[in-house]
């Protein structure tokens, strides 16, 4: 049976990638009998792939691409020269034809229950009055933006107006730790800060008035603090600017305003990698590669508009706090012209009273037709045995997403029966995967393709990705380093403060020169099919939200109480993963305070969610002759290698050590 033979109903429209192989046709080029001949032309015709992808999703410019890529390099790709366009105004084409329809732009709720519909003409309106208002400010084309805010529509409204007018936006999550938060936004030196002094977070009002304080009298960069006042916040901040009043102003210039057309690779925003050997990376990416991969991977998400005939009443909800890529995913979804939903809060309610079906009635009380989350949610909503049919109205989804780390073919397969079983049928699910470093995947879905439960359907199309084994050479059917070997759009332009690229380089383009290794284990079926095995590099992924293991350290041996550590994130056989850290306490240490101290050092100084599930002590923390914590065996020898395979202890400064991990990672096995 060909694979692309599906036909259009009124009840199964054509999925978008199936038009998108239409416009290839139509526009002159071959038509493909299989997607992976369909993927095979995408990565040796760069250059015809994404002009069809830039006219496929009607990319708007005063300019003609000429040449979409210029130059192939990597690092150092360049892509459309002399072509201006802006991210915020690709954004604002949907506007009249989305009023007219009635679907609204936005829909927020909190855990408290109160309900935001944001209509598209309004937030037009909103967002081109604070970006007036951050110009009145003296913020201009290329100054940072920082930004300490939730899940809610102002966070929206203030990238959006960031990006009409060329400022740069980056942003952390409440509940990062200060010391996190500073080691991100001191790299860039933002002019703005915009913050909230309070967020209901697990059935608790938290006050961050402290918190906001602290980063304005660490941050000497920032002229202005613009606070989103919640009412939580018990603060006095006399000269703060009002978010509220920035955003609601009206008059002629507000209704004259248009976003400025920018270069194709004008920085949009500043994303954070985890920050494992050092200091997070402060990873640059550009308007215009932003669009270009966003728009390769909506063929891919099969999202549309919610005005438009193929997806009426299109909501799409990724559920993600704004310290994670997905938000900037969910944010995405105005690209498309999709209705978005964003719930601020946490996905499990209260901590004294968990309900995993919190998330599930929000889907169906604001009729989401396509739901993503991270895999754990997942993992978590089968474990707690949910009944679907007392969770409301899921008629309307049609799509789940997952992502973050591997979905276990059992959790797709429960979900799934248990929805149907609730009269919910015919459920899609993309499994996707990619990161931060690309604000976008590498491998992911395709409604087409036959389901791949626990898999990820294919490649991304014009991602040349490949298993990598140790002598470089690509590998199907077996487990090897994630490479791309051409350029992507919305690879980073550069890494902030990374003046001779070396970091860059040495971050991506180490071990294969002018080949992006991403730092997973992939293993490509011969159909295809993708299957994930982890990072292959040392950093924490926890739910999607990334961290790195040096963050870690220095927030658990500052303490008097331990001499050494190491973290390592374990995945189990039912790809539950536990975060492991294993400590060498300091002599005469109480061993019930020292592990309250440790938990209580990284809720306070990175974020509750990369907490230890057990804490280990140990005599000492394997090393290498150069001191270097040996991470990944460790991890490796946990998740069940055999010890030999993956330590010689002759490369050891204590192998002595060994015997106690092996029987520590026996006893964890069993």
């Amino acid at each position: 049976m060909n694979p692309f033979s599906q036909q259009e109903t009124a009840m199964t429209p054509s999925p978008l990638i199936a038009r998108f192989r239409q416009s290839l046709v139509d526009a002159g080029n071959p038509r493909f009998d299989d997607f992976e001949a369909l993927h095979r032309w995408s990565v040796e015709r760069p250059d015809a792939f994404w002009r069809a992808v830039w006219n496929f999703d009607g990319i708007e410019s005063p300019d003609t691409p000429q040449q979409m890529l210029a130059s192939n390099a990597m690092p150092g790709a360049r892509w459309c020269p002399g072509v201006r366009v802006n991210y915020a105004r690709q954004m604002f084409r949907h506007v009249a034809v989305a009023e007219a329809s009635g679907h609204p732009a936005i829909i927020a709720e909190d855990e408290r229950g109160p309900v935001e519909t944001i209509s598209w003409t309004a937030l037009a309106r909103r967002v081109s009055a604070f970006a007036l208002a951050l110009r009145d400010l003296g913020v201009a084309r290329g100054d940072r933006v920082a930004a300490y805010l939730p899940n809610r529509p102002e966070a929206a409204i203030a990238f959006l107006a960031c990006a009409s007018i060329g400022a740069v936006w980056a942003i952390c999550a409440p509940d990062m730790g200060v010391p996190a938060i500073l080691d991100r936004f001191r790299q860039i030196e933002p002019k703005v800060l915009i913050a909230t002094d309070g967020v209901f977070y697990a059935g608790r009002a938290l006050d961050l008035s402290g918190t906001v304080q602290q980063l304005r009298d660490a941050l000497p960069s920032v002229e202005a603090l613009v606070l989103v006042r919640s009412g939580l916040g018990t603060g006095d901040f006399a000269d703060a600017h009002d978010f509220g009043a920035m955003q609601s102003a009206t008059g002629t210039e507000v209704d004259a305003f248009e976003p400025e057309w920018l270069p194709f690779d004008h920085p949009l925003w500043i994303v954070y990698s985890s920050g494992t050997t050092g200091k997070p990376k402060a990873l640059v990416h550009g308007h215009g590669g932003i669009l270009l991969g966003s728009a390769a991977g909506r063929i891919h998400s099969d999202l549309g508009a919610s005005y438009g005939d193929r997806t009426p009443g299109e909501r799409f909800h990724w559920f993600s706090s704004t310290g994670w890529m997905m938000w900037n995913t969910q944010i995405g979804g105005l690209l498309s012209g999709a209705t978005i939903c964003i719930f601020d809060g946490s996905p499990m309610g209260s901590r004294d009273t968990p309900d995993w079906g919190t998330l599930w009635r929000f889907v169906a009380r604001n009729r989401v037709t396509f739901f993503g989350s991270g895999a754990q949610f997942f993992t978590l909503c089968a474990k707690s045995g949910l009944d679907f049919s007392q969770l409301g109205d899921l008629s309307r989804l049609r799509a789940l997403g997952s992502t973050a780390s591997p979905l276990p073919a059992a959790v797709q397969s429960d979900i799934s029966e248990r929805i149907a079983a609730a009269g919910c049928r015919d459920i899609w699910w993309l499994n996707s995967s990619g990161g931060t470093d690309i604000c976008g995947a590498f491998c992911t879905g395709n409604r087409e393709l036959p389901e791949a439960r626990g898999k990820l359907q294919c490649r991304q199309l014009g991602a040349a990705v490949e298993a990598w084994d140790e002598d470089g050479r690509s590998v199907i059917d077996a487990v090897g380093e994630l490479v791309c070997t051409r350029p992507l759009p919305n690879m980073p332009l550069y890494l902030w403060g990374d003046t001779d690229g070396s970091r860059y380089r040495d971050s991506y383009f180490d071990l294969y020169p002018g080949v992006w290794r991403h730092g997973d284990w992939l293993k490509i079926e011969p159909d295809g099919t993708c299957e994930i095995f982890g990072r292959s590099d040392a950093t924490i992924n926890r739910g999607g939200h990334r961290m790195g293991t040096s963050e870690i350290y220095s927030a658990v041996e500052r303490l008097d109480s331990v001499a050494d550590s190491l973290v390592i994130d374990v995945r189990r056989e039912d790809s539950d993963s536990e975060l492991l850290l294993f400590i060498v306490p300091a002599p005469g240490a109480d061993r019930e305070a020292t592990h309250a101290a440790i938990r209580g050092a990284i809720r306070a100084e990175l974020s509750p969610r990369f907490t230890p599930d057990r804490i280990i002590e140990v005599t000492a923390v394997p090393r290498t002759l150069s001191s270097k914590k040996l991470e990944l065996p460790i991890k490796r020898l946990f998740e069940g290698a055999p010890v030999e395979r993956i330590l010689d202890p002759s490369a050891m400064a204590n192998p002595k050590c060994l015997s106690e991990f092996a029987a520590l990672a026996e006893k964890f096995q069993r």
